[in-house]
């Protein structure tokens, strides 16, 4: 095992030299160069999902500012832990599933159920990293009210949704999530992920119709 790193960080070090060539990679890739060594490979790897899991856990826990200590949190566990990392599996299951835990914890801590805040709705698969913007400083006046005004209406109505229906949901319409990263993050099969989310949908869809007459 020491040798079979051992050659690998050799191998590591010319052809990842900088941060550039280190984001060119993919995630499994960049563990193996972290455990070879590589001293820059662990840095890209935060890059490429501090954001992501900031938005992620802010929607859970509510606070921005706890939302960054969290994901702070789960980096350093990460980094502790890493050559535990089954390779057989996706990274980002890995990191996601310590950060949510993380949230829940939060929330057990502070005696309360959790609520599902966030900026907008992302369409399901879009791989953009974080909420939509509603604020657009160009706007006319009446189009901003309007944009706030839908804000408030889906913050209101997943907020409402049943904790265990809200998690799903946002997992999948927000965070763009595959049917089996969702079973694993929340430790159901398949089909249980799949019931929710259409009871969550349905549910979203009749409470937030009001607000869009």
């Amino acid at each position: 095992m020491v040798q079979a790193a051992a050659k690998l960080s050799s191998a590591v070090a010319p052809r990842f030299r900088g941060k550039e060539a280190l984001r060119a990679l993919d995630d499994t890739t960049l563990v193996r160069a972290h455990l070879a060594s590589e001293p820059l490979a662990f840095d890209v790897l935060v890059e490429r999902y501090q954001v992501r899991l900031q938005n992620f856990v802010y929607r859970i826990v509510g606070d921005r500012d706890r939302a960054e200590d969290l994901v702070q949190e789960a980096f350093v566990r990460v980094h502790r832990h890493m050559a535990r990392f089954d390779r057989t599996k996706k990274f980002s299951t890995w990191i996601y599933t310590i950060t949510s835990n993380l949230g829940k914890n939060e929330l057990r801590n502070r005696g309360r159920s959790p609520l599902v805040l966030f900026s907008a709705l992302a369409p399901a698969h879009d791989e953009v990293e974080r909420p939509v913007d509603f604020e657009d400083p160009a706007a006319p006046p009446d189009e901003v009210f309007r944009r706030r005004h839908l804000n408030e209406a889906i913050m209101n109505s997943v907020a409402k949704l049943p904790a265990h229906h809200r998690d799903v949901f946002v997992l999948r319409e927000i965070e763009g999530r595959s049917y089996e990263e969702i079973a694993e993050l929340t430790r159901c099969n398949l089909g249980t992920v799949k019931s929710r989310l259409n009871r969550a949908r349905n549910a979203f869809a009749e409470i937030i119709e009001p607000a869009l007459r």
